[in-house]
């Protein structure tokens, strides 16, 4: 028997059986902090998505308070340096009580050892703020390749608004309630990333990589929950996700510091040759002071401070931590 047909007349398919149309996304305003590598990144994913988004840099000279009329979304961008200068500026000018503040900044303040969330929590404290990070680098963001990243605040609402303006098809967004654990972790990786650059730099190969990052997450765990954060969010993308993404890659430009000094440049050599900022230098600083402080044991970290300071050679940062006393996987 040869099989009819089926009828695919207009008048057999149910509306039920029709895709749904995909809604609009709504238009949102946003302001972006900060001209370097990371702020273009997102303002350009904020446009791809439809919104309207406003550049600002210090370097622009242009009033900040044009550029913060309306916006719906404030995105800071900035070094550590940026945000200690231009926070409690913000404070006394003062924003709109709606607008998000989302901070996209990995560092500490070297006076205080704050983080920048906390930063502008202590200027504008009536702010939703979100804390956006994850193993994001920049250039292979612009060149349309896949990645993903975490906004986390208090305020759940804020956080699903941001997820909503920046998630795309390559670009996927996920939302957790741990804003200083997602801060941290991108931040207390960049330190580590100079551990590995100098590891690469001095061709130890990738058993003594791979046991240098290990070691390190149990340090950053130590640390950041010490600090505040919840051990999970330091396993997810902005925790061992961004220290992946920052200790396997030359686009990391605190893994090129590393690199680098293990190849026998100076510091400050490096540093003026680099583009953009290497926060893992200042970072490192502020921890080794945290370290004293709090009696918080950061072998890696503190090798880190000592070859950045100039007392010790990579080979013997090297030898520090294969010479510690043996002890238990913890």
């Amino acid at each position: 028997m040869t099989a009819q047909p089926a009828n695919f007349s207009a008048e057999s398919v149910s509306a039920a059986s029709l895709p749904k149309p995909v809604p609009l996304r709504p238009t949102v305003n946003l302001t972006v902090l900060g001209a370097g590598a990371w702020g273009g990144t997102l303002a350009t994913l904020a446009e791809r998505n439809g919104h309207r988004v406003r550049r600002w840099s210090r370097r622009f000279h242009a009033p900040i308070e044009d550029s913060l009329i309306g916006a719906e979304i404030l995105v800071s961008a900035m070094s550590i340096k940026g945000v200690v200068e231009l926070a409690p500026r913000l404070g006394q000018i003062g924003i709109d009580p709606a607008t998000i503040l989302v901070s996209a900044t990995k560092g500490l303040d070297p006076e205080t050892g704050r983080t920048p969330t906390q930063l502008w929590r202590d200027a504008l404290p009536q702010q939703a703020i979100a804390v956006l990070s994850g193993p994001n680098l920049a250039k292979e963001i612009m060149q349309d390749l896949p990645a993903a990243t975490v906004v986390s605040s208090s305020d759940a609402a804020a956080a699903q608004f941001v997820q909503r303006v920046f998630a795309s098809e390559r670009f996927r967004v996920y939302t957790n309630t741990d804003p200083l654990g997602t801060e941290l972790g991108g931040t207390l990786k960049n330190v580590i990333a100079i551990a590995v650059g100098v590891c690469d730099g001095l061709k130890l190969g990738t058993n003594a990589k791979s046991a240098l990052i290990t070691r390190a997450l149990a340090e950053i765990i130590r640390v950041g929950t010490y600090l505040g954060g919840e051990t999970d969010t330091f396993f997810g993308l902005s925790g061992l996700g961004d220290l992946l993404a920052t200790c396997n890659s030359p686009l990391s430009r605190n893994y090129q510091v590393g690199y680098q000094l293990a190849q026998g440049l100076s510091l400050s050599r490096v540093l003026a040759d680099l583009e953009g900022t290497a926060e893992g230098v200042n970072t490192a600083n502020v921890l080794f002071d945290v370290a004293q402080r709090e009696q918080i044991p950061m072998p890696i970290a503190h090798q880190v401070y000592l070859l950045l300071n100039e007392q010790i050679t990579p080979q013997q940062a090297v030898e520090a931590l294969m010479e510690r006393d043996l002890k238990s996987e913890d």
